[in-house]
């Protein structure tokens, strides 16, 4: 049976609280595109050799990725699925069956024909090396191939959010006679970065920049409109904001110090763009190490829960561009998340009596224990900070450990050599995704980036989260998703912090930055630039 919009849109399980409206970049009233000239995106970390997100949710993967490969589809504000590389799609009533009808006469930028062996062989590699994969795709048994413009996918049991997870950000479509080639956990390099989307990659100087030029053989006649993208990785804040201000750049995502956007958004020349797009469903937390023997205790992680105060990461490092967040589910995602779970009292008295009967008094030194303390580099210090001076109140000794993006991937999830981690594992727009990779015991695996971190086992949490990833009926799933949130919260498995979105600082010439609920997560395919703005 074929699902019309409206029973598709009954499958998009996630929304966020976000505003769902048309970003500053768009109005139904500005001029025609123009075609030609060159957009300068600020990057501020170096993306090291993730470009795709075919075997990482990192960020890099989902903004940089999207402009040469592409998703099957591409979604409204509001998550209406629309067509990319699939032009038609549809469900069978046990939901067991999705099938995909592609777009004819693509090709790939070394000239192959795009076909429904990519499909296949790309959701097979998304489920064995991408952590959120893994769990959207844990019950594909087959994808059917009947012919080259037919893909079918099959499932063992239903998987509610598999349409919302079609996206280029998400689950790209990789050409198979490059990536066979490759082993899961390879990086994509300049030879191998071949997509079917609107812009090729031309240069790649690690730590410097890339350079994308337009795909003259795209499939979308006319687009894109630009003729090339030169992104800048710049990655000191200071220096971004100077290059923004300067017009050295043109956009960037998440670019500058949260202290320097109100001076931003009073220049003429800038849009400041504070919308959180409903595919991201944002969440930083605070992981523990259960491989450190201390934080085995059930009592040292109250107490580390009760000492900080989430608050206190909103207003000083985040100057309240956040909202406190105390469950695993995002207050981003009102549909799933339970009110009822709330932040641990914050108690520092209470913390220091459960560490002096945990047997962890102070020592001669004032400290009871030492901790090495590191967080994902696309998040501020702040973070780090102000969990610091917390948790240094009750006597826990504290050793930040700051890396660039590879360092961290590296530090916390191969080599393990840290004991708590501030994290930003985002929701997406749906809990299963963004949350199962976090603490299903089955998705802890060394080297997996952005996965479980933790090393949390437990078997009620796996019941839970493997029932509600199956569950069709939505008030059913809801409860499922309560009862994990509250285990999450008894058990204090993480401490969750805060909900942080991303701003978009723009040049006012860059037209159509965002058109849908990826955010600045898409190809740029329809984003021109205004010699008149």
């Amino acid at each position: 049976m074929s699902l019309n919009r409206r029973h598709f849109n009954q499958l998009l399980l996630a929304t966020s609280a976000a505003s769902l409206l048309p970003s500053p970049s768009f109005s139904a009233n500005q001029a025609s595109p123009t075609s030609g000239g060159t957009l300068k995106l600020l990057y501020k970390v170096d993306p090291g050799n993730a470009l795709f997100a075919i075997n990482t949710s990192s960020g890099t993967g989902q903004a940089i990725g999207p402009k040469i490969v592409e998703g099957l589809l591409t979604f409204g504000f509001d998550l209406t699925p629309q067509p990319l590389l699939a032009t038609e799609w549809s469900v069978s009533e046990d939901h067991l069956r999705y099938t995909f009808k592609l777009r004819a006469k693509v090709k790939w930028h070394d000239g192959w024909d795009f076909t429904s062996e990519d499909v296949a062989f790309s959701i097979f590699r998304l489920k064995e090396a991408h952590p959120r994969g893994r769990i959207t795709y844990q019950n594909v048994i087959a994808v059917e191939t009947p012919d080259p413009l037919t893909a079918i996918i099959v499932l063992s049991k239903p998987a509610p959010f598999l349409i919302a997870a079609q996206s280029s950000s998400e689950s790209p479509i990789v050409p198979k006679h490059i990536f066979e080639k490759l082993k899961p956990a390879d990086g994509q390099t300049l030879e191998t970065a071949i997509g079917t989307g609107p812009f090729k990659l031309k240069e790649w100087t690690p730590g410097s920049h890339l350079i994308f030029e337009r795909n003259p053989d795209y499939w979308d006649a006319g687009k894109p409109y630009l003729d090339r993208i030169i992104l800048r990785i710049i990655t000191d804040p200071a220096a971004r904001a100077v290059a923004l201000e300067t017009g050295e750049v043109d956009i960037g995502d998440s670019p500058v110090p949260l202290a320097d956007l109100d001076r931003l958004k009073q220049n003429p020349n800038l849009v400041v763009d504070t919308t959180t797009y409903a595919y991201s469903g944002p969440q930083q937390q605070l992981f523990f190490n259960y491989d450190t023997e201390i934080l085995r205790k059930k009592d040292v992680r109250l107490a580390i829960a009760k000492a900080i105060k989430p608050e206190e990461i909103v207003n000083v490092a985040l100057f309240g561009y956040a909202e406190v967040s105390p469950s695993p589910v995002s207050t981003a995602l009102p549909k799933w998340y339970d009110q009822s779970v709330k932040a641990h009292d914050y108690d520092p008295k209470e913390a220091e009596r459960l560490l002096d009967a945990a047997g962890f008094p102070r020592q001669s030194d004032g400290k009871r224990f030492h901790l090495r303390l590191t967080f994902n580099s696309f998040l501020a210090q702040g973070y780090a900070d102000v969990i610091r001076s917390q948790l240094e109140k009750i006597g826990i000794g504290i050793e930040i450990k700051k890396y660039d993006l590879p360092t961290f991937l590296k530090t916390v999830y191969t080599d393990r050599a840290f004991d708590l981690v501030v994290e930003s594992l985002s929701n997406t727009f749906d809990p299963t995704l963004g949350i199962q990779r976090a603490y299903w015991s089955k998705n802890f695996k060394i080297g997996l980036p952005f996965s479980n971190a933790a090393h949390y086992d437990n078997p009620q949490a796996d019941t839970l989260l493997e029932a509600a990833a199956i569950e069709p009926d939505e008030k059913k799933r809801w409860e499922l998703w309560s009862k994990f949130q509250h285990l999450i919260h008894d058990e204090v498995a993480s401490v969750d912090l805060v909900a942080a979105g991303s701003q978009i600082v723009a040049s006012r010439k860059v037209k159509n930055f965002v058109t849908g609920a990826q955010g600045i997560n898409w190809s740029f395919g329809d984003l021109w630039l205004d010699p008149n703005s």
